[in-house]
């Protein structure tokens, strides 16, 4: 307990008044939290992934609404993303030979049915499905099951295994109107975890639906998995 609270002590110390800062100054900040750590708080022993939130001002009610995409970031994510396939055929050599970490079909799916889980992205061919589909109430509700919108139910499988083996971000926003998405690790250069968030929030506002009104954008957080959130000016 001790320990953790000096380091939540130090750590609103150091952001006290940073709020609404430039996306630079929000980096800076973020980085400079372990870098500063004074001798007597220990530091992290992990390289911890920096997340952006970004709070909209859609209904996620309205099908209209639903924000949602993919995108490869300049930078990638830091980490290589275990990928599995389900396929036949020909796909199954185009997705061996594109990286893919598992591959196979009924098989597959048995083996996932089991408990199996030790990868980040599913990919299937269209003509799979019906091997995939039983698999909804085991990979909905971890964001696993393959989709069409999101480009994961495809027939060029090689080129989609590359995509998220390239760090590949998916993200939707969830019923409170927040999209959370990683853009990276501490372990970053500044310069290139600002570039990763500019890319996505350009892409996000790429996504701004129609039926809109008013702001759009209503608050960016960025922030480490073990500090707080700091906040950008929109």
């Amino acid at each position: 307990m001790g320990k953790q609270s000096k380091r939540t002590k130090f750590y609103n110390e150091k952001l006290a008044g940073l709020d609404s800062v430039s996306l630079e100054e929000a980096v800076e900040a973020l980085k400079s939290l372990e870098s500063d750590l004074p001798a007597k708080i220990k530091p992290i022993q992990m390289d911890q992934t920096v997340e952006l939130a970004v709070r909209l001002g859609v209904d996620p009610r309205q099908a209209d609404q639903l924000v949602r995409g993919s995108i490869i970031l300049p930078h990638g994510i830091g980490k290589t993303q275990r990928v599995v396939v389900f396929a036949q055929g020909s796909n199954l050599e185009a997705a061996e030979s594109a990286g893919a970490d598992a591959v196979g079909g009924k098989d597959l799916a048995d083996k996932i049915k089991d408990g199996w889980l030790e990868f980040d992205v599913a990919i299937a061919t269209p003509d799979m499905m019906g091997v995939v589909g039983p698999l909804g109430r085991v990979l909905g509700p971890r964001g696993l099951m393959p989709s069409p919108r999101a480009g994961t139910v495809t027939q060029d499988v090689g080129n989609a295994v590359q995509e998220y083996k390239a760090g590949k971000v998916e993200f939707r926003v969830d019923a409170g109107g927040n999209v959370h998405c990683r853009v990276g690790k501490i372990s970053f250069e500044g310069n290139q975890l600002v570039e990763n968030i500019q890319a996505m929030l350009k892409y996000i506002e790429s996504l701004r639906p129609s039926s809109v009104k008013g702001a759009y954008v209503r608050t960016i957080t960025v922030s480490a998995t073990m500090s707080p959130g700091i906040g950008i000016a929109v």
